[in-house]
């Protein structure tokens, strides 16, 4: 007994320092970054602004013949950011424009059915203008005590205690929130490596993030998310598309998502740590500047649609919400299509 008591104290140690790792824990196969390089941003050239079309398609097939078919499109919207202007809409049925009253996203809603073929068909047309945000630029502003709590409350996969916060170890916080976001910033970093191979990533999961030390943007910045509101400091989550940093027209692969933390003094300021992890020379830059090179559809997590899906609430809302007979369409029969022209 004594044997097997020590054997399960070892074990929990081995889980909790699971998540306290740190960058000489990467795999082997990866070489420890040049902290001095990463931090290298003077000669960092980007884009002030991007003006370009953006196309938003679907298609559903294998729709049986009658069904009732729903479809929530998220609306992306005019910012300080980015202007927005649709410019075109080919949509099947009785469409019309709701907001949700959580994060105040827009969306586009329509019900339809499908043609002979079993073939549903949708796409909007967007023009975009938008602007690079720089940390030396971005002006302060007041942030209302109910948009303070929202953003410091936990979400279903963004827990604001636990695991994640282990990696904060003996930490002391530093007082000002932009020092204590950039401590936030660089833990991250260190801990995780975008990594796409291992079931489970893409879920925006603190906890799966925190313990695999693996994955794409929505578990970088969900860790990230976790770590500043669990030091009290507000955060949130923006996902939309990036626009490949060359000019001219092409296809969009899939989404790309970030995060904003707030600081009282300077305002909301933006973070891409994945972004950074797969371009080390831009780690500076990407703490507190974001490229042009994107496009924002959507804020928050845990999204509930209007008119309400019958699903649970949505983990993230960047792809169209497809029910058929008031069930989740299945993803093998959802195609989806995205691209860009740049616009001279």
């Amino acid at each position: 007994m004594p044997h097997l008591k020590s054997l399960i104290a070892l074990l929990l140690l081995l889980f909790v320092a699971s998540c306290s790792k740190t960058e000489s824990s990467k795999s082997p196969s990866e070489p420890k970054k040049d902290e001095k390089e990463e931090d290298r941003s003077d000669d960092v050239m980007t884009a002030s602004a991007r003006h370009f079309r953006f196309d938003y398609g679907v298609k559903l097939s294998d729709v049986p013949k009658n069904a009732k078919v729903r479809i929530w499109f998220p609306v992306p919207q005019s910012s300080e950011h980015q202007t927005i202007r649709e410019i075109d809409r080919q949509i099947p049925g009785e469409t019309k424009n709701t907001v949700e009253g959580k994060y105040q996203n827009r969306i586009l809603y329509t019900e339809t059915k499908a043609d002979e073929s079993g073939a549903v068909h949708a796409s909007v047309a967007y023009d975009v203008e938008r602007k690079e945000i720089r940390l030396d630029s971005i002006k302060a502003e007041e942030l209302p005590s109910q948009q303070r709590q929202l953003f410091l409350t936990a979400n279903s996969k963004v827990p604001v205690d636990g695991l994640p916060v282990n990696m904060l170890g003996d930490l002391t916080p530093p007082k000002l929130p932009i020092e204590l976001a950039r401590t936030l910033y660089n833990r991250v970093g260190s801990h995780m490596r975008y990594d796409k191979s291992k079931p489970g990533y893409g879920n925006g999961d603190s906890v799966w993030a925190c313990q695999n030390g693996i994955g794409n943007c929505t578990d970088f910045h969900s860790l990230f998310i976790t770590l500043a509101r669990s030091q009290q400091l507000p955060a949130r989550f923006e996902i939309g598309f990036p626009i490949p940093e060359e000019t001219g027209k092409g296809s969009v692969g899939g989404y790309h998502c970030w995060a904003f933390f707030y600081d009282a003094d300077r305002g909301w300021l933006p973070t891409d740590i994945s972004e950074a992890d797969k371009n080390p020379k831009m780690k500076s830059y990407y703490f507190g500047n974001l490229t042009a090179n994107r496009v924002t559809f959507s804020v928050g997590r845990d999204i509930d649609l209007v008119p309400q899906q019958a699903a649970k609430p949505l983990n993230f809302f960047v792809y169209p919400h497809v029910e058929v007979d008031g069930e989740v369409w299945p993803k093998d029969k959802t195609g989806l299509s995205f691209s860009y022209q740049d616009v001279e």
